[in-house]
């Protein structure tokens, strides 16, 4: 990627990918793929939840809230972001699930980005 600049708007261009933005699943030859790291936008509405828990997780994860009412949920604990710039991050190996308490936004990061790997579609 070296040299180049990609413009774009999270709004539009997360619904293409089930809200990720970078990561190994771009084409190869997109500023926007990368196999160290994966970025995503996640509008979720109030009451949204994920449709089942993500076990056996390869990758280490940081979720940051950027609007809204967010929690999280893990085997033995769950942590519910309140304030814009609360986050949590969990290793490999943590399952979770999530749902949004009220409309919110956030961002999320996680890495490595695997080949091969596809969010499966709700």
């Amino acid at each position: 990627m070296s040299g180049e600049i990609y413009v774009g708007s999270a709004d539009r261009d997360a619904p293409k990918e089930r809200g990720w933005l970078v990561g190994y699943f771009q084409p190869g030859d997109d500023p926007r793929h990368s196999p160290e790291v994966e970025v995503k936008w996640g509008r979720h509405p109030a009451g949204d939840r994920r449709a089942e828990w993500v076990r056996g997780e390869d990758r280490t994860a940081i979720l940051f809230l950027i609007s809204g009412r967010f929690t999280l949920e893990f085997p033995d604990r769950r942590v519910t972001l309140a304030r814009p710039g609360d986050y949590v991050l969990w290793g490999k190996g943590v399952d979770h699930s999530w749902h949004a308490e009220e409309e919110s936004l956030v961002l999320t990061v996680r890495w490595p980005s695997l080949p091969g790997y596809a969010t499966p579609l709700p």
